[in-house]
């Protein structure tokens, strides 16, 4: 059997960044049944999944909103699509931040 050399493999693709995953946090909570009902482009079925869906549409991205005020992006390409996707969904939840109540004691 004849021994034959390896040649060695330099490997050096080219990539493009394809979609970013980024998480913040409101904190605050947020009332996600009234966020859902007063918005055409966010879906909240707390049976199939405990986040609401909101889509963005320009930049196209999605995101995962939690009762916690925690958020998920994901389908951006840059961090300034993520800032700007999450800078609308400010606008949307802003008025459904439940407060709550401080008891005097």
């Amino acid at each position: 059997m004849a021994h034959t050399k390896h040649k060695s493999i330099s490997m050096h693709p080219d990539f493009k960044i394809e979609n970013i995953v980024a998480s913040a946090d409101l904190g605050v909570e947020l009332d996600l049944y009234a966020i859902a009902k007063a918005s055409p482009d966010v879906d909240y079925e707390p049976e199939q999944f405990p986040g609401a869906i909101c889509k963005i549409h320009n930049p196209k991205t999605a995101l995962l909103l939690f009762k916690n005020g925690k958020i998920i992006c994901t389908g951006s390409k840059t961090e300034e699509d993520i800032r700007k996707s999450i800078d609308q969904v400010i606008k949307i939840v802003e008025k459904y931040i439940i407060r709550k109540e401080v008891s005097a004691s």
